[in-house]
């Protein structure tokens, strides 16, 4: 149990700068569109739609590459981490200069020929992004979680002053006195491209932070490991970026496939969109746990132990992902003020992308057999025959379903490759989990969501009781069939 205690303050910590950086998000979206038009916030979006895909085709997959050939006797001098760092270095200092070399090009093939400067700015924030994947991947590795989640948190942190500072600060300043001191720092022709010079500076304040951590780049270059290294870690970006068809396809494709006119159509999108939100509480624990669990699951693999801590961390995972499911279905009326009146009409696929994203976090536990073996080729044809599924589906039922068609696609997505991840690892890495207990906790969860969802109305009985009582239900039976794990005995 200390092991999983282990892991779970691991991944509390490293849910801090995750949760910090998902809300990030939502405190500055009020701040653009309040002060951007709708045209302007949409550059901000299509740049930003990009990152994903380049985030994936930069790294190359050596993050995870490095997990698997780090040396763990002399992490001083780890030929992995310094051949992982230099080829990522390397890499991405190419791919700025090919950028700068045929920015003028690529901007007017953009649309954006007016402002080349705005290609070149978020180049460098992909390059810099990518050079300290290796250096946090390290970070990881040898469970300095504090450090990464403080330099993460300084990250967000200077990117939300700065944008305050630009955006509100300098315009509101300028007009009160042209001749100030902002006028030095402030282009009001900027505009929008303020936005990315934030996360530039704050990218550029990350990497001097990190760069006690590239003194690996001395250690050398090892030709024969980078071509082990490059084997498996190729298969990676297969896995990612089928990763991001998973996630994002569907709101792609919703514009284009539902049967109403355009309006009605961007109307849904939003709709959609705005709920797909609520499930944040699971996705930002999920990649919590991602971040702690992929350097855990290398590090305890020689333990005589690994397959059973590996099994108990799969169902204590369950049982607090049940939780937020919960949580989130039980208390919709409180959750649902999150988003506006008008995007409420969407609430009911809340519980559906909930499960998606228990399947998705359950499928993270179990990719553990192709990561551990060295078949990241097979658990890249997993990950492609998910993204297939994706494709297929969305297609099939948003025309006559719309968006809860969506839903039920990512759902039936991850949820098949949770089926095919663990018939494979019976066969590659046998693990005993708790089947009974995983699938019955999760079944616990839905039927007490499906009995508060039958309950009459009662005037006299507030919503929210009967919800906590339902809880109070879960929580109970987790305390019964879990209470020689979950108490500590006196010493």
């Amino acid at each position: 149990m200390g092991i999983i205690k282990k892991l779970a303050s691991q991944t509390a910590i490293y849910g801090i700068s995750s949760i910090f950086g998902r809300f990030l998000n939502y405190l500055l979206v009020p701040l653009y569109t309040y002060y951007f038009s709708a045209a302007e916030y949409g550059v901000v979006s299509e740049f930003y739609a990009y990152a994903g895909f380049f985030s994936v085709l930069l790294l190359f997959g050596f993050e995870t590459g490095y997990f698997r050939f780090r040396d763990k006797e002399s992490p001083g001098r780890d030929t992995a981490y310094s051949t992982a760092l230099i080829f990522v270095v390397l890499v991405n200092l190419g791919f700025f200069l090919l950028i700068r070399w045929i920015n003028a090009p690529l901007s007017a093939a953009l649309h954006y020929a007016d402002h080349p400067e705005y290609v070149l700015w978020f180049a460098i924030i992909l390059t810099l992004d990518a050079m300290t994947a290796i250096p946090f991947a390290r970070l990881r590795a040898e469970n300095k979680a504090l450090r990464f989640a403080g330099i993460k948190m300084a990250e967000i942190m200077i990117t939300i002053l700065l944008s305050l500072f630009f955006i509100v600060y300098c315009p509101k300043a300028l007009g009160q006195s042209p001749g100030s001191w902002v006028s030095r720092v402030y282009d009001p022709a900027i505009g929008v491209g303020y936005i990315f010079i934030a996360n530039l500076l704050a990218s550029i304040f990350k990497f001097l932070l990190l760069i006690p951590q590239f003194r690996g780049l001395t250690w050398g270059f090892d030709r024969q490991l980078f071509g082990r290294m490059l084997r498996y870690s190729l298969p990676m970006v297969v896995i990612g970026f089928a990763g991001i068809i998973n996630e994002m396809l569907d709101r792609a494709l919703l514009k284009y496939l539902l049967p109403y006119d355009d309006v009605t159509n961007l109307k849904m999108l939003g709709i959609y969109s705005a709920c797909y939100k609520l499930s944040i509480l699971m996705s930002l624990f999920i990649q919590a746990f991602r971040y702690a669990a992929e350097p855990f699951f290398f590090a305890y693999a020689g333990n005589s132990d690994a397959r059973k801590v590996y099994a108990d961390v799969l169902k204590f995972f369950v049982i607090f992902c049940v939780f937020i499911f919960l949580m989130v279905t039980l208390f919709i009326d409180f959750f649902k003020y999150f988003i506006g009146e008008e995007f409420r009409a969407g609430l009911e696929v809340v519980p559906i992308l909930l499960l998606a994203n228990l399947c998705l976090g359950i499928y993270v536990n179990l990719s553990i057999w192709y990561k551990l073996t060295d078949r990241t080729v097979m658990g890249a044809f997993v990950s492609l025959a998910g993204a297939a599924l994706t494709i297929v589906l969305n297609i099939w039922l948003i025309p006559t379903m719309g968006y809860i068609g969506s839903a039920w696609a990512t759902l039936a997505c991850y949820g098949a490759m949770v089926i095919v991840s663990y018939v494979l690892g019976r066969k590659y890495y046998p693990v005993a989990y708790d089947l009974k207990r995983v699938v019955g906790y999760t079944s616990l969860g839905i039927a007490l969501y499906l009995a508060h969802e039958q309950l009459p109305l009662d005037a006299g009985r507030p919503a929210w009781l009967s919800a906590g009582g339902l809880m109070l239900v879960y929580l109970l039976s987790v305390a019964l069939f879990e209470r020689r794990k979950i108490v500590v005995k006196p010493a």
